[in-house]
């Protein structure tokens, strides 16, 4: 029988797509912390406020954050005055999330930042790289995703 071969770390797809993930994160995370951000805080405010989503299960499922991760963002982000909850108007256990003048406008000065990650990311790939780069990241993701729903 044939003995495989060691597994190398640095050839991983896995590997690969990890650094190039952390170091895109990194360099947004520090700019968003300097408006008293993070990237979670970021994408519920883009959740609430480009989309126009107003459920926390909702937004949990945009983000891809569990919903109790997504209660305790929504807490702070209240206590922070970048959203405010309240209670449905059919029925008083539902919860709808808008945005208050402090989180449009944190939206507003952050989205230079996620703007210029974006380039500085695809600086590097001609458009139909990133255009192909796209693509199978997203079918990676499909993938990942159904492989979740076996689990």
């Amino acid at each position: 029988m044939e003995k495989e071969p060691p597994y190398r770390l640095h050839t991983s797809l896995g590997y690969h797509l990890s650094i190039a993930a952390r170091l895109q994160e990194r360099r947004l995370d520090d700019q968003l912390k300097t408006l008293g951000l993070t990237r979670t805080t970021w994408c519920i405010l883009l959740a609430v406020g480009n989309e126009g989503l107003s459920q926390p299960s909702d937004i949990a499922d945009f983000v891809g954050i569990d919903r109790t991760a997504t209660s305790r963002a929504l807490r702070h982000m209240e206590d922070e005055g970048l959203l405010a909850r309240s209670s449905g108007t059919e029925d008083r256990r539902t919860r709808r999330v808008e945005l208050t003048a402090k989180g449009c406008n944190a939206i507003t000065r952050a989205t230079p930042f996620a703007r210029e990650n974006a380039e500085i990311m695809s600086e590097s790939l001609a458009p139909e790289e990133e255009a192909e780069l796209k693509r199978l990241l997203t079918k990676l993701r499909r993938a990942g995703d159904g492989l979740l729903k076996t689990l």
